[in-house]
């Protein structure tokens, strides 16, 4: 009789060599590959800004333009709120019959196509999110060119890897060194870039993704001055020498950050709310919240638009506290308005903003220096709103060329980091896709089942059944038995198959002379897939679902005998202990009472 029941369902996975890392000579490919797209992403960063400076030099100075332009001196009146609300309609009309995929700040779409769209982004992103973008900026949105430029560079990485033949994994590298690319062209910030695809977008830390991404990010940097201005986007190297108290007042800073930016994240969701219950169709919401946007121009035009001229401000420290004031408010209401509204823009240059107006402020009572507090509060907003602490440490440094900060930066942007994930379920970027039902965990450990070794959760008693057992025998063995199957060893103690108790009664139901045979005779073409006590449960996982079956042998590498079983109990056993060391708190050492 045919013994296919109880052979493997398919081949066994490859024993891999341990390493410390998994890589393979691919890399070498996706590096190449990552070059490539690295040089795409400048040139998309280049047209970006291009559009932004045209459209904004067309709809508020009447002139053909590509520079970009402050809009302080726009001219106010009713063509404040028009222009804002013409851009709107334009960007409402191509997400719904463009792609809807343009709608926001791209990075959510990003995370949601890397997470559940195989890293497979379409060709009408590509070219709508900067048209979109240039559009909805250049008319006055409140809003800066990274994160569309984030969305573009990434849709190219995706459309170039979408030639080849390519693993989801691999693709994800390539769309995400896209984005990073693009992030380097626009701020001159590779090392941050990296960082944030980091902690954002590649959800892992390997090699395999970390080296392509990394060299996406440097050719951008190394095309950056053919394009672009050379040096920090905004220098600065004011540090003053603190005091005593100066970190702790550091801390301080970064903690009202962290408060006002899970007061961002919550207000930009209500609003998002109130959007979803008017009776009108999305495609016309841009253009409701354009409305306050252009409210808030005529009150403030420097809150319209990138605003890179106001950071600069900040820094520099030379605006009165009245004027940050009211541009860290009309900024913030109007910011929070437009992206709720479903426009397309970035939340980088914004949460900048509103971080340094808020540093500025906090400077009036504080040591040395505005621009240094000012500072400071742009990289706690920044990496607490997003949150991505590491990113908005980085980002600070390399946008400004001020290493000398490092310590204030640490103390600031982890403190406010603390407080918005102690505060918030979900940040600015993760709660847009929580609301489309996708869970997104932002932190990484080492897997337990990448270090734990088969040998140390096996059950080491297992109940065997001989090879020469009659199957009449092996039957009663069964039926006075404790488990629902039992491997079957040869002479020397190994395992030749796994006999479950319905196998062996529909053998006993075939004919009397059956009964007779023996497991050795009835088994004898079976194969099964066996794993080793050294080898680490991950490879037992393979392994599993190769088999298709809830039980695996363990023998001896040298030898082959039976030394074990592993089922899935066992692998739920490594997860308790997990659970176990994160939430039982025991004191070793105490004090002797007398």
């Amino acid at each position: 009789m045919d013994m296919s029941s109880t052979k493997a369902t398919g081949h066994s996975p490859v024993r891999r060599t341990l390493s410390d890392f998994t890589v393979d000579r691919r890399i070498l490919l996706l590096t190449g590959m990552a070059v490539i797209i690295g040089s795409a992403a400048v040139g998309a960063a280049w047209v970006l800004l291009a559009l932004i400076g045209l459209v904004t030099n067309l709809a508020w100075f009447g002139r053909f333009d590509t520079a970009l332009t402050s809009l302080a001196t726009a001219p106010r009146g009713l063509w404040m709120v028009a222009i804002p609300v013409v851009g709107a309609l334009i960007v409402g009309v191509m997400a719904r019959y463009g792609s809807e995929k343009i709608r926001g700040h791209g990075i959510p779409e990003a995370m949601e196509a890397i997470l559940i769209g195989g890293s497979r982004m379409s060709p009408k992103v590509a070219v709508l999110k900067p048209l979109s973008s240039a559009i909805a900026i250049g008319s006055g949105g409140p809003f800066g060119a990274e994160g569309p430029i984030i969305v573009t560079g990434g849709a190219i990485g995706s459309l170039y890897a979408q030639f080849f033949h390519l693993s989801a994994i691999e693709r994800r590298t390539l769309l995400v060194s896209g984005a990073a690319a693009g992030m380097t062209a626009i701020f001159g910030t590779p090392v941050a870039a990296v960082l944030l695809a980091l902690e954002v977008l590649l959800f892992e830390w390997r090699p395999r993704s970390l080296v392509p991404v990394t060299v996406a990010a440097a050719t951008a940097m190394a095309w950056r001055p053919a394009l672009f201005e050379t040096g920090p986007l905004f220098p600065f190297s004011d540090n003053p020498a603190l005091p005593w108290w100066g970190l702790p007042a550091c801390v301080v800073l970064g903690l009202a950050c962290g408060l006002l930016s899970g007061l961002l994240t919550r207000l930009l969701y209500g609003l998002e709310d109130a959007f979803r219950r008017l009776p009108v169709h999305w495609m016309w919401w841009p253009a409701l919240g354009a409305v306050v946007v252009g409210l808030g121009g005529l009150i403030e035009p420097r809150a319209l638009g990138v605003g890179y001229d106001v950071i600069r401000g900040f820094l520099d420290g030379h605006m009165a506290l009245s004027v940050v004031a009211t541009i860290l408010v009309v900024k913030a209401v109007i910011w929070l308005v437009a992206l709720a509204s479903g426009t397309s823009g970035g939340v980088l240059a914004p949460l900048l903003i509103l971080g340094g107006a808020f540093g500025s402020l906090a400077a009036a009572v504080l040591p040395g220096a505005h621009g240094f507090w000012a500072l400071l509060g742009m990289a706690a907003m920044l990496g607490g709103t997003l949150p991505a602490p590491l990113t908005g440490i980085v980002f600070a440094v390399e946008v400004t060329g001020d290493a000398g900060a490092l310590a204030p930066l640490l103390a600031a942007t982890m403190a406010a980091y603390a407080v918005s994930v102690l505060l918030l379920k979900r940040s600015i970027l993760t709660e847009k896709i929580a609301r489309r039902g996708l869970h997104v965990t932002r932190e990484y450990g080492i897997d337990p089942y990448e270090f734990t070794r088969v040998g140390a959760v096996m059950t080491t008693e297992v109940e065997t059944l001989g090879a020469s057992l009659t199957i009449a025998e092996a039957a009663a063995a069964i039926e006075a038995g404790r488990h629902d199957a039992y491997p079957v060893t040869d002479a020397t103690g190994r395992p030749v198959a796994i006999v479950s108790r319905a196998e062996i009664l529909l053998w006993t139901r075939e004919d009397d002379e059956s009964a007779g045979e023996t497991l050795a005779e009835r088994l004898s073409d079976a194969s099964l897939p066996v794993v080793h006590p050294g080898d680490v449960v991950s490879h037992a996982l393979d392994v599993m679902l190769a088999d298709g079956s809830g039980r695996l042998l363990v023998t001896e590498a040298e030898g082959g005998a039976l030394v074990g079983l592993l089922t899935r109990r066992d692998l739920l056993r490594i997860r308790a202990a997990s659970l176990q060391a994160e939430g039982e708190r025991q004191a070793y050492l105490r004090r002797k009472r007398a």
